[in-house]
């Protein structure tokens, strides 16, 4: 059994022969925790070395530790717990940040150290603090002051930035624009204006009216900034516009519908009230409207490639032009209805050709899905037919001409895709194109479709009448006669659409109109119609 411990010392007691010694008041660093180590008798047995000592005295230490611990706490903290209890400490750094930046010319700063983005932050803390707004204030009232020394040293651009800090303050006008004025003048006077206004009236007799630093509108334009109201750049600005705007409407005439769109779009950024300006957009919207039905005519005779090149120069002149993006999605769709014709003829290759071409055009249309899903499905079956022998494959033949009929006799003639007549003639022609039976369907398919356009059109059907002059166009070609047919379908939609407009059906004269020109571009009476259905239009607005 271990002897008892030593009783803890009595650090207040005096020591033998000396007077009593008091710890000062709150210096636990006086406290000598060593003292009963070194004041045990001689004869006091082994302690059993540091790991014992710790046992008996781990109170202590633990208490030093955490005394330790919460020291280096506050000295590490003291700063977030100060700006905690005591947002003043925030503020007031904030201020004097804010001025020694000021005192020092740094007025702004990206990094967020300039005067006025320190004194913002300060607003931002307490917006109630007036001396952050007076600092502001003293900052635009230097930056003018930066402003002027840097006109008088020829230092232009940190003037013009200067000012503009200025105005962000919102000094007053009276201080400002005179500074600014004399900004132009100074700036004026060291570029050489009137060499300037030279060299642009030398390019514009040259012909090099915009496109570079040294044509003759960007020069006009630059001297303008400088000086606003010179009379010699301001006749020239004018007479280089109207060049710019003929410029326009001779590249318009020819077709180039692009380019007269981007020559009226700067000359409209330069002078938006140029006298020449109302015609030359006057004649680009109708340059718009006419290769709109260029477009639309093209898709409706399958001249899909033209179809597609309209549109999207429509598009390049009028992003959110919406009658060539839904007239680019039925080019997709058109091309779709291609691959699966092809499919079902078992000619994948071609029908891959026209599916990548569906797809690049509108890659997430419906269309361009069915048709891939179309193509997978004529794969499988052609593999299947492969292994059939000839008697299965006149049983396939001799189904799909009944399919053909029944599909005639329901007046699918072309439509939905895959199961139409069309489409069931077609591959009956893939398993047997010499078959006496699959050319008497097809010449009696042909007869169907003119006879299914002239009941459709009687019955003022125009719709179905557009889906049976489509099978014919299919089966027959493009021939004088579906031209024709054409024209006479394009008048009865222009009726539809002057009836509508009447009747204030905004929306149905417009799809009237579209259909009128996807048939027949000229038909007589379609522009009429179509500036009666844009004045409405307009007026609506």
């Amino acid at each position: 059994m271990n002897p008892r411990p030593p009783a803890t010392p009595d650090l207040a007691a005096a020591p033998p022969g000396g007077a009593r010694i008091e710890p000062a008041a709150g210096d636990w660093t006086q406290l000598d925790f060593d003292a009963d180590a070194r004041r045990e008798p001689r004869d006091a047995p082994d302690d059993g070395g540091p790991r014992e000592w710790l046992l008996r005295h781990w109170p202590r230490v633990l208490a030093v530790l955490a005394a330790a611990a919460v020291l280096a706490a506050l000295t590490l903290w003291r700063q977030p717990l100060s700006e905690w209890v005591w947002p003043e400490t925030r503020l007031q750094r904030l201020r004097d940040q804010a001025a020694r930046a000021l005192s020092e010319g740094r007025l702004t700063s990206p990094d967020g150290r300039g005067a006025r983005e320190l004194y913002e932050a300060a607003l931002a803390v307490d917006p109630d603090r007036g001396d952050a707004r007076d600092g502001l204030t003293r900052t635009g009232e230097v930056a003018l002051q930066q402003a002027r020394q840097a006109i008088d040293g020829s230092h232009f651009e940190f003037a013009r930035q200067r000012i503009d800090l200025a105005r962000d303050l919102a000094v007053p006008r009276a201080k400002v624009e005179p500074l600014a004025q004399l900004l132009r003048q100074r700036e004026a006077a060291h570029a050489g204006l009137d060499r300037m206004v030279a060299a642009a009236a030398t390019a514009r007799e040259q012909g090099r009216l915009d496109g570079a630093p040294d044509a003759a509108l960007p020069l006009y334009l630059r001297v303008l900034e400088l000086q606003p109201q010179r009379n010699d750049a301001l006749e020239g600005r004018d007479d280089t516009l109207a060049d710019l705007l003929q410029q326009a409407r001779q590249a318009l005439e020819r077709g180039e519908l692009v380019r007269g769109a981007q020559d009226i779009a700067r000359a409209q950024e330069a002078d938006p009230g140029h006298a020449d300006l109302p015609d030359s957009l006057t004649l680009l919207e109708s340059r718009l409207e006419r290769r709109r039905g260029e477009a639309a005519q093209a898709l409706r005779r399958q001249r899909l490639e033209a179809a597609v090149e309209a549109y999207r120069e429509v598009l390049a002149v009028r992003a959110d032009d919406a009658a060539a993006r839904e007239g680019l999605i039925a080019a997709a769709a058109a091309y779709a209805a291609r691959s699966e014709r092809l499919a079902a003829d078992f000619r994948f290759a071609d029908a891959e050709q026209e599916l990548a071409l569906a797809r690049d055009i509108a890659p997430a249309a419906p269309a361009v899905a069915t048709a891939r899903q179309h193509l997978d499905r004529a794969r499988e079956s052609r593999k299947r037919f492969d292994r059939e022998g000839p008697a299965h494959r006149r049983q396939s033949l001799q189904r799909l001409l009944a399919e053909a009929a029944a599909a005639e006799q329901r007046g699918d003639l072309l439509t939905p895709p895959g199961d139409s007549a069309y489409d069931k003639l077609r591959a009956a022609q893939a398993i047997a194109p010499a078959d006496p039976a699959v050319r008497a369907a097809g010449a009696r398919l042909l007869p169907a479709a003119k006879r299914c356009f002239e009941r459709e059109l009687g019955g003022n059907r125009l719709s179905r009448a557009g889906e049976c002059l489509d099978a014919r166009r299919a089966l027959e070609g493009g021939g004088g006669a579906v031209r024709e047919a054409s024209a006479r379908l394009a008048q009865r939609w222009i009726g539809v659409g002057s009836e509508r407009l009447g009747a204030g059906e905004l929306r149905a004269a417009r799809a009237a109109l579209q259909a009128a020109r996807g048939l027949d571009a000229n038909a007589p009476g379609l522009s009429e119609l179509a500036a009666r259905v844009q004045a409405a239009g307009a007026a609506s607005n």
